[in-house]
């Protein structure tokens, strides 16, 4: 059976998988991943490209479309175009009866959201209109000819009144609720409610990395955490320090063993907080494997590639959200280490954002003109990047952060409060608004640190407003939104905050990023006596003291 299919339920003509909330596949979901082609040599289907032209088409010819979501990584994607699309009767019975558009899940990543079926290939079938009529992942020849009869014949029966709209997408508005500190602490019930004492990790079936949560449970739980990252680190991690997707078994086994450059950041940043938190020379080593992988098969000689296939093909594509959480992860270990190689990349990949992807205070895609401009993803992920650096590198950094988070506040923050995920244009579905609860996390998660590295509240209210969006779904909330609870946890608690009158690079600021947790918040190059540091808490500034032993004995007093 190839990857993936043993998830893969036929959905066909049932009510469509939930949109917005936590990614199906909490590792990667191909965010970065991009297709060489729009089609494949073996395949006689006739795809076209997604756009207004196939919506047109289908609408004048008075049929549906048939929507293929594809991966680059993806073992079933290949199954499929070779063994299923490639049969001529099922081509030919396709070209006759839809207009077929194969979209790249990476490079539109609006598009995957709503016609995602929980995995890859999503095989969708859509109105006119863009409308669900029915979905499914991989199927079989014999399995596919049964779907394709019974979507023609339904839509004989009832035409466009065929399609239904996915919930998300139905105009409802999120479940919001006023933010408390309950949030962090149901979420962090669910780190040892879901926990698999056995084998470590969450769940009880296929084993993800998730990273987020593994961050997020060692300032909460730190020794599942810790194990966790044990497991990950003997059944995940090749011998080039690059972490898989996921283990098909329960005990880690039977590894997917395509690499993304979503799960590797992420990853990164796991083992060095990891480091941070115990002083544990394994984790820094682990941290620093995946550096290696990053920059010695990702790395394209400005940018870092997509991910890496599992019979080692390596995916140029260079995109947004992926390069910032790279840059943010590097940032983090040359922070607690000194690491001048994770530096030096982290500078020039956000180099690589500003003279590539910044436009007009907002965010392309990826480098082309044909790109989408202004999604969620990107302008959180490179926000929250620029926040990092202006604490590690330069405060500089912290001014274009704030002209990408002001507009997309502007754009995309609606009256509920949660951030929508793009411009509400485009064909399909994407006029409709999904308010995704991870990105909009990542980006409250940047406000936040970007309110306290300025000084202006604003930001912190705009952060409260969109976690506060969905706080009436926090009792149902699993460890996979993790990112979320951390940004409801910094919003309902002040962080660590750390003031440096002193210059980058600096002993003194050099301590402050090493204290012990990862969420603080360190501003560096401020006003006050020249060479001092001191915390701003609730109850405002401390004593300033002038030495890093100082600062450390500082941050143990104001912790008890």
């Amino acid at each position: 059976m190839p990857e993936g299919c043993r998830a893969c339920l036929i959905a066909f003509l049932l009510p469509p998988v939930p949109f917005g909330g936590p990614k199906p596949f909490p590792g990667g979901d191909a965010e970065y991943c991009r297709m060489s082609d729009a089609s494949d040599d073996r395949t006689r289907v006739e795809w076209r490209e997604w756009g207004s032209d196939a919506f047109a088409d289908a609408r004048e010819r008075g049929v549906p479309l048939l929507v293929s979501v594809v991966a680059t990584w993806s073992e079933s994607c290949r199954a499929m175009a070779q063994r299923t699309y490639a049969e001529p009767r099922i081509a030919a019975n396709i070209n006759d009866d839809f207009v077929p558009v194969r979209v790249n899940a990476a490079r539109r990543p609006r598009v995957r959201e709503r016609y995602n079926m929980g995995g890859f290939p999503s095989t969708v079938f859509v109105t006119p209109d863009g409308e669900h009529i029915a979905g499914a992942t991989f199927l079989e020849p014999d399995g596919f000819r049964q779907v394709l009869q019974r979507v023609r014949e339904t839509w004989d029966d009832a035409g466009a009144d065929a399609g239904s709209v996915p919930r998300a997408l139905s105009g409802g508005e999120p479940p919001a609720a006023p933010l408390s500190g309950d949030i962090e602490g149901l979420v962090a019930g669910q780190l040892a409610d879901q926990y698999d004492s056995e084998h470590a990790g969450w769940g009880s079936s296929e084993k993800f990395p998730l990273p987020e949560t593994v961050s997020f449970a060692l300032k909460r739980d730190r020794d599942r955490a810790l194990r966790t990252l044990d497991a990950i680190r003997r059944h995940l991690v090749g011998d080039d320090g690059g972490c898989f997707r996921f283990a098909h078994g329960r005990d880690w086994s039977d590894p997917q063993t395509e690499r993304t450059l979503s799960v590797n950041a992420g990853m990164l940043a796991a083992f060095a907080h990891a480091y941070l938190t115990t002083g544990d020379d394994e984790y820094r080593g682990a941290a620093t494997g995946v550096l290696d992988y990053l920059t010695e098969t990702l790395w394209t000689g400005a940018a870092f590639g997509a991910g890496e296939t599992p019979d080692g093909g390596v995916d140029d594509a260079a995109y947004a959200d992926g390069n910032a959480l790279a840059a943010d992860a590097l940032l983090s270990l040359a922070a607690y280490t000194g690491d001048d190689r994770a530096t030096r990349y982290a500078e020039r990949t956000l180099d690589y954002i500003a003279d590539e992807l910044l436009v007009d205070d907002t965010v392309r895609h990826y480098a082309g003109a044909a790109a989408p401009v202004g999604l969620l993803a990107d302008r959180a992920r490179v926000t929250g990047a620029l926040t990092t650096a202006g604490q590690v590198l330069d405060p500089a950094y912290l001014e274009p952060a704030r002209a990408v988070a002001d507009r997309a506040i502007a754009d995309l923050q609606d009256d509920t409060g949660a951030f929508v995920d793009g411009p509400e244009t485009g064909a399909g579905l994407l006029d409709e608004p999904l308010r995704p609860i991870d990105d909009t996390a990542a980006m409250a998660d940047a406000l936040v640190d970007l309110s306290y590295l300025t000084g202006e509240a604003r930001y912190r209210d705009a952060a409260r407003d969109a976690i506060a969006a969905f706080a009436g779904a926090a009792e149902r909330m699993g460890v996979q939104v993790a990112g979320y609870a951390t940004a409801a946890a910094r919003l309902s608690t002040r962080p660590l905050v750390i003031r440096v009158a002193d210059d980058p690079g600096s002993e003194l600021h050099r301590a402050a990023l090493r204290m012990a947790d990862h969420e603080k918040v360190v501003a560096v190059g401020v006003d006050g006596d020249p060479g001092t540091a001191w915390l701003d808490t609730a109850d405002g500034d401390t004593d300033a003291v002038a030495t890093p032993s100082a600062l450390a004995a500082l941050v143990a007093d104001t912790a008890q």
